[in-house]
């Protein structure tokens, strides 16, 4: 009877929602005209749910840049500013750095550069380095050649041996020197995400001790000395902003970019909500207080398509009767989906695919060839759970358990890691990192099967196989193969689901 009320009381609730939005989408339409024209009080309702709706779906648009904003903004407040800053999480990142779907079993390092204002930019990597170059809509630099794009270390042009990496402005013609590997922006603005491995958890010196060998500088004149702040256990948010000093920051950025940043369409969407290179933006209050809802609204949004198991293409499942999925197979030959490229292209219609890119940006950053090799032993796998075996959203208040069969498809290591359904960051359930892997050598069972545990409190004697979840947060949760082997790729080795457990 109780689950039956509840029920009907939901449906009631949604009912009572869709006639309200219906009956305020009919205000709108029927907003009165006198002898075919607005009336005053019907224009000023028009315009402000106009502005409503540009501010909106420009947010939506701009969702890879306000991604990228959100880490830049949120590292150089805490961190500092300058191409020589690249904090590293020396300790592994863990949830008090608040970004989106962060993985704690490698070690991280962002900078950001300004190529319009210091000029090209030299990155010097050590042997064995991984990293990958992207331009501020987190696509990834070409390299000259055509061979390459973004991937710096195995996966890139110097194939792991290191060396000098030049990356250009947009429209750079001057001198390029030798025995440098030529990364060409389409932004001023690039970002630099570095990746550290170690194989001793409770080591991570030598892997600290390797990153910080890196050293970014102009290609022409003094370099400043290269710092590295060690990030781990330091409040940072660097998230999406999610408020209406979006908008400001986007201001800023097209002032830093200008005609770099997009095609004149979208730049005319931009300056239709008063953002326009060169000019002042100075919004009046009733405005402002407009953005301000139409960036919440917008992100909202995000998340709504964030948790989309489909898209255009069809479902996003791995396989058909499990709940994983992964939306990057339609951008990494030779999955089952070919449609889109890195930069969120359907190449068979010659669009842009905007869900696919919101879909993406509104819990994940950063995307390369390397990271979606399909060479056995290279690259990762990646699969995602927002459900559990009946469909039912993760829930911190539930117990679960998730067996994963015997002989992990994985050269390197695997990890499961857990996320805020708010916001993608880590989840915080009070453990040192919301993730648990191969490297933390948990319990098997005796056919090689591992079971991990996830709730509130551990089963007895489950401690080493047990995730902590939070009473009254949702969570998903990624499964990640470093390395992943024939049987990753070929999908013969499948986990099973979130089961619910009493």
């Amino acid at each position: 009877m109780k689950i039956a009320f509840i029920i009907t009381c939901t449906l009631a609730s949604i009912t009572y929602l869709a006639q309200a939005q219906m009956s305020r989408f009919d205000e709108l339409a029927d907003t009165p005209f006198q002898e075919n024209r607005p009336t005053a009080e019907s224009a000023a309702l028009l315009r402000d749910e106009m502005m409503f709706q540009r501010a909106t779906q420009t947010y939506l648009w701009a969702l890879p840049l306000i991604n990228t904003l959100g880490m830049k903004n949120g590292s150089e407040e805490v961190f500092g500013a300058g191409y020589h800053v690249l904090p590293i999480w020396k300790k592994r990142l863990d949830a008090k750095t608040l970004v989106t779907t962060p993985n704690s079993d490698v070690l991280y390092a962002m900078g950001y550069l300004d190529l319009g204002r210091d000029g090209p930019m030299v990155l010097d990597a050590p042997p064995g380095l991984q990293g990958i170059l992207l331009d501020f809509w987190q696509r990834p630099i070409p390299v000259d050649g055509g061979k390459f794009a973004g991937d710096v270390g195995l996966p890139g042009p110097d194939a792991g041996k290191g060396g000098k990496f030049l990356i250009l402005p947009p429209g750079y013609s001057g001198e390029i020197p030798p025995d440098h590997f030529v990364y060409r922006s389409g932004t001023n603005n690039v970002f630099v995400f570095l990746r550290g491995f170690y194989e001793d958890p409770k080591n991570l010196a030598p892997a600290v001790a390797h990153v910080e060998k890196v050293k970014i500088h102009p290609l022409h004149g003094e370099a400043k000395s290269m710092v590295f702040p060690d990030a781990s256990g330091v409040p940072a948010n660097l998230l999406p902003v999610s408020d209406g000093s979006v908008f400001d920051d986007l201001k800023k950025l097209v002032d830093s970019e200008g005609s770099h940043l997009a095609e004149s369409d979208s730049l005319g969407m931009l300056a239709s909500i008063g953002i326009i290179k060169g000019q002042p933006f100075s919004p009046d209050e009733k405005t402002r207080a407009i953005f301000e809802r139409a960036a919440k609204t917008a992100y909202k949004m995000s998340r709504v398509i964030g948790f989309q198991e489909s898209n255009a293409a069809g479902s996003l499942k791995i396989h058909p009767d499990r709940q994983w999925i992964n939306p990057l197979d339609n951008i990494a030959p030779p999955g089952p989906l070919k449609s889109l490229d890195l930069s969120w292209k359907n190449t068979v219609g010659n669009h842009l695919d905007l869900d696919a890119r919101i879909w993406f940006f509104t819990n994940y950053y950063s995307v390369s060839p390397g990271m979606l090799s399909k060479i056995p032993g290279k690259g990762a796998a990646y699969m995602i759970a927002f459900t559990d075996s009946e469909g039912a959203p993760l829930s911190g208040g539930k117990k679960y358990r998730l067996k994963l069969p015997a002989n992990i498809p994985a050269a390197n290591f695997w990890s499961v890691t857990l996320y805020e359904a708010e916001n993608a960051s880590g989840l915080a359930n009070g453990q040192p990192f919301p993730s648990l892997g191969s490297r933390d050598k948990p319990t098997q069972n005796p056919d090689g099967s591992t079971e991990l545990f996830f709730g509130e409190q551990s089963p007895e004697g489950k401690q080493s196989n047990w995730l902590a979840t939070v009473p009254g947060k949702g969570y998903f949760a990624i499964i990640r193969l470093y390395g992943p082997t024939e049987a990753a790729i070929d999908r013969s080795w499948k986990p099973g689901d979130f089961e619910v457990s009493e």
